[in-house]
C-alpha cells in the first residue's frame, strides 16, 4: 500500500520507540511537573509540530542535508544546547512559583508551546532518526514522498498519544505539590537542571559520516 511494507511491525515499533524516554518526552515531563496540565499539554503540541515539520522534511529529502554537511549539522546543535541551557538556567533563577493551571495567561501557553516546537527542530537527532528508520519499511521501488509522509504522520500520532498521557499523568501525580510554594519552586529548579542535562546530552550528538 502506498509502497509501504510490514506497517504492521511499523506501527508496533514506532509504539514501543514512543515509549522509550527521550528528549521530547523528558521536556513534557518537566514542563508538567512545574508548571501543570496546560503548560504539559501546550508544549506537547510543540513538540507534535515540531514532529510534522521533521517528517515533511524528511519526506521531501531536505534533511539530506544534515547528513552532508557537518557545518550546518553543528550550527543547529549549538543552536539547540544554547536554547536548553538558557530555558535551564532561567527556571533555576526564577524565585516565584507559577502555576498554569491556575494562570489565564495566553502568552505564557503560547511561549511554551513555541519552546516545545523550538527545542524539536533544533534535535537533529529526530530528522536522523526519520531518516534512518523510516526507509526500512518503504518498498525500494516505489520514489516520491507519499510513503514517507504516511510512515511520518503514524509515528507522530501515536507519539501525540503518548505524550498527551505523559503529560496529563505527570502533572496529576505533582498537582498538589505544585501549591506548596517553597516544593513549586524547587520543582522548577529541577527541571531547569533537566533542560541543561538534555543540552549536555543534545551536545554529544555526533554528526553522520
Amino acid at each position: 500500500m502506498f509502497g509501504i511494507i510490514n506497517y504492521e511491525m511499523f506501527l508496533l515499533t514506532g509504539i514501543l520507540l514512543n515509549l522509550i524516554p527521550g528528549a521530547d518526552t523528558m521536556y513534557i515531563i518537566g514542563r508538567s511537573i512545574a508548571q501543570g496540565k496546560r503548560a504539559g499539554v501546550y508544549s506537547v503540541f510543540g513538540i507534535i509540530t515540531g514532529s510534522l515539520v521533521h517528517t515533511l522534511l524528511v519526506s521531501f529529502g531536505l534533511s539530506l542535508i544534515l547528513t552532508k554537511s557537518i557545518l550546518l549539522f553543528t550550527a543547529i546543535k549549538i543552536i539547540g544546547v544554547i536554547y536548553l541551557a538558557y530555558l535551564g538556567i532561567k527556571m533555576i533563577l526564577d524565585q516565584s512559583n507559577v502555576d498554569l493551571e491556575a494562570s489565564s495567561g495566553p502568552l505564557n501557553l503560547r511561549r511554551i508551546y513555541i519552546q516545545g516546537l523550538f527545542t524539536s527542530l533544533t534535535n537533529p537527532k529526530v530528522s536522523l532518526f526519520f531518516i534512518a528508520f523510516l526507509p526500512q519499511f518503504i518498498d525500494v521501488h516505489v520514489s516520491g514522498p507519499i510513503p514517507f509522509l504516511i510512515l511520518g504522520l503514524t509515528f507522530t500520532a501515536t507519539g501525540l498519544v503518548w505524550c498527551l498521557f505523559v503529560a496529563y499523568f505527570s502533572s496529576y501525580v505533582t498537582s498538589k505539590l505544585r501549591g506548596n510554594q517553597k516544593f513549586g519552586r524547587l520543582l522548577n529548579k529541577v527541571t531547569g537542571m533537566l533542560f541543561i542535562y538534555m543540552g549536555l546530552k543534545l551536545l554529544q550528538t555526533k554528526a553522520p559520516h
